[in-house]
């Protein structure tokens, strides 16, 4: 099977020639203009799960721990050090500077309110499941707390990563507009349709940044590129089709263009509990049907890399000596030819639309007819919720602790509610739900990585989900933004310190 070159499969995206192109755009000045293609979701940190609105909310609040950007392992942030003693008790001493935004000193008490709003069931976060090990929190000096845990919690310094906020506002409704007092670098200034400005905060306990943002919502890839070109916008991080970049950098010597390997994975979804995906041998069959490397190279310009499992290499927890997926079409067709038609659901987003196009396409030629159906992202998510579908195109955007299998994957996750997980393959093997269990409470790096390795064996045996690739995390800059950067995770941390 052979795509079509990107040049022809873009041909309708193809900028415009643009006089710009041939001069320099005048240097910006005012706030530094972000770029991205969907409003955010929400800005409160207790219910912001998108990946857009965790990057935009954690600019405004902050957590006792933060991520390293390029190991992602969890290092103290608000902590100035997290002590886990031989029993379940963690020592916590806070920075002694740390201020909220209004001028309010972070106290322990804060702390202890976050932790146990979000544990509380009536305000129905979606990050429960992620605190509720923490049993109790006991303020123990003007800077100081101890936390306990109900059982043993391999990543609990990585769920400290959850933002804190006032005491008197930690159980609050829900602020969709994020007016919540925070920590973070960045205040809001003001929050209109399509347009985010943040400034500097004053208080902010690591340094004031020098610039203030403003992230504005430019829906179509053209716009962007536009605005982008003209000098109005200086940064867009993810924000463009791979195939356009080289383009885009040859408009003006001032765009430049960086990636990193990036800590996520895009997977084919199917349904293990019904027809026609319920056997493993045809969910192989799915995975022999579709050349990764191909889509990689036509679609992805090299911006990614084919995955042989759903942890990317260079994680500390990614198995190591894990054979490719290989792409057979002919053995695919002996799983697919007497099947179909089947749809496949896709976003949006024109990149996810081409890629869905091509897996469809592959999966054409290997007997299966399959029709690309594209949905806004809100009514994907709910239709796979429901259980609405045979086959979706899907990524985990941030995949820092691998815990988060246990969401995705864990049997007690089927049909349950937020607080147990999504398990929307409805993908029920208790040997699985027992090694995500076992390496969710061993404390030990080693041992957890072993457990980890023979669960990515057992579920590339049984394949509920089809890895396809990790995508790069991209960024298009010019002026002020020629230096931003983005984490493994795609978080927006380095815009404090342009």
């Amino acid at each position: 099977m052979r795509l079509k070159s990107p040049a022809v499969l873009l041909l309708g995206m193809m900028l415009p020639p643009l006089e710009i192109g041939c001069q320099r755009a005048p240097e910006p000045s005012g706030a530094l203009e972000v770029l991205v293609g969907t409003e955010p979701a929400t800005l409160d940190p207790r219910f912001a799960t998108r990946a857009l609105d965790v990057k935009v909310s954690r600019l405004i609040h902050a957590g006792l721990v933060t991520l390293e950007p390029d190991t992602l392992e969890p290092k103290p942030n608000l902590a100035r050090s997290l002590t886990r003693r031989a029993t379940l008790e963690i020592d916590v001493e806070l920075v002694a500077n740390a201020r909220f935004h209004s001028g309010k000193l972070l106290e322990p008490s804060d702390v202890c309110a976050t932790i146990e709003a979000i544990r509380d069931p009536r305000l129905q976060s979606p990050h429960r499941s992620i605190l509720e090990s923490f049993a109790r929190c006991n303020p123990t000096g003007p800077h100081s707390l101890t936390l306990t845990l109900s059982a043993p919690r391999a990543c609990w310094m990585t769920d400290l990563e959850i933002p804190i906020l006032r005491a008197d506002e930690a159980g609050v409704s829900p602020k969709l507009d994020g007016q919540l007092d925070g920590l973070g670098p960045f205040r809001i200034d003001a929050n209109t349709p399509g347009t985010l400005r943040l400034l500097p905060a004053e208080n902010a306990f690591a340094h004031r940044p020098r610039l203030a943002v403003s992230v504005r919502t430019v829906h179509d890839e053209n716009a962007r590129a536009m605005r982008l070109l003209s000098g109005r916008a200086e940064v867009a991080p993810n924000a463009f089709s791979p195939s356009l970049l080289a383009g885009l950098a040859s408009q003006t010597s001032d765009i430049v263009v960086s990636s990193r390997p990036g800590s996520n994975v895009t997977y084919l979804l199917t349904r293990c509990d019904r027809p026609p995906f319920d056997s493993a041998a045809r969910r192989h069959g799915l995975s022999m049907a579709i050349d990764r490397k191909l889509i990689v190279h036509s679609l992805l310009a090299d911006k990614a890399r084919v995955a042989k499992w759903l942890i990317p290499d260079g994680h500390w927890a990614a198995p190591k000596g894990l054979p490719d997926l290989v792409f057979d079409p002919l053995k695919a067709r002996e799983q697919l030819a007497s099947l179909g038609p089947v749809t496949l659901l896709t976003s949006t987003d024109r990149s996810r639309i081409l890629q869905a196009r091509a897996i469809a396409q592959m999966l054409g030629d290997a007997g299966l007819a399959t029709q690309v159906v594209p949905l806004e992202l809100g009514l994907l998510l709910s239709r796979l919720d429901a259980g609405q579908f045979t086959l979706a195109i899907l990524q985990i955007p941030e995949l820092t602790e691998p815990n988060i299998l246990n969401w995705f994957f864990h049997p007690r996750g089927i049909g349950a509610k937020n607080a147990q997980g999504k398990n929307r393959t409805h993908y029920d093997n208790p040997e699985v739900g027992r090694l995500l269990d076992l390496a969710a409470a061993t404390f030990d790096a080693d041992e957890r990585r072993q457990q980890y390795a023979d669960l990515a064996r057992l579920m590339l045996s049984d394949l509920p989900v089809v890895p396809l690739w990790h995508e790069d995390q991209i960024v298009v800059a010019r002026s002020r933004g020629r230096k931003f950067s983005l984490s493994a995770e795609g978080r927006w941390q380095a815009l404090a310190d342009l």
